[in-house]
């Protein structure tokens, strides 16, 4: 009995996944979306930020942490300092029904001090795949918007040094 339940939860969670073909988004603007902090304050992007510059970590799978967590060490290492956010986004109807349970493990995993930069995306997660593609899921989105939400800067290749140093050069 409890591998049926495992086999179909498993099934029921791969299912609600569509493949979209990777995106150039720079210069368009960065889709009205919301989501939810580990706080569990309401987000609302890009609406909610109101800085000149802020910039976004997109992740579409769990080991997609890897990717992000260089990507964040690497804004350290170099001396970045402007808002930065990640956000787990999570496509489907399944992982909306287990976010309570999904969240709860995030915060399990990082220091109370850092839930407010964590905004899980479910609703809008379909369309924000399919907007920035989710080919190469492991690698996070590394997206600069602006006050009014346009894309300055977009990169979906994993970390390197080279763009990390082109996305100094657009914060500058």
């Amino acid at each position: 009995m409890k591998s049926i339940l495992s086999i179909f939860a498993f099934v029921l969670l791969s299912a609600c996944t569509s493949q979209y073909p990777n995106q150039q988004v720079t210069g368009k603007q960065f889709p009205n979306i919301s989501g939810e902090s580990l706080e569990q304050n309401i987000v609302t992007i890009p609406r909610d930020f109101n800085t000149d510059k802020t910039l976004l970590l997109i992740g579409y799978k769990q080991d997609s942490q890897f990717d992000i967590d260089r990507w964040l060490i690497g804004l350290d290492m170099a001396g970045v300092a402007l808002p930065t956010y990640e956000l787990p986004t999570i496509a489907g109807m399944a992982p909306r029904m287990f976010s309570t349970f999904i969240d709860s493990g995030m915060r399990k995993g990082i220091p109370k001090e850092l839930w407010g930069g964590v905004i899980t995306i479910y609703k809008d997660g379909e369309a924000v795949q399919k907007f920035t593609g989710n080919q190469s899921p492991n690698n996070a989105r590394v997206v600069l918007i602006n006050s009014s939400g346009e894309i300055l800067y977009f990169y979906d290749r994993g970390f390197s040094v080279d763009a990390l140093n082109k996305l100094k050069a657009s914060i500058e």
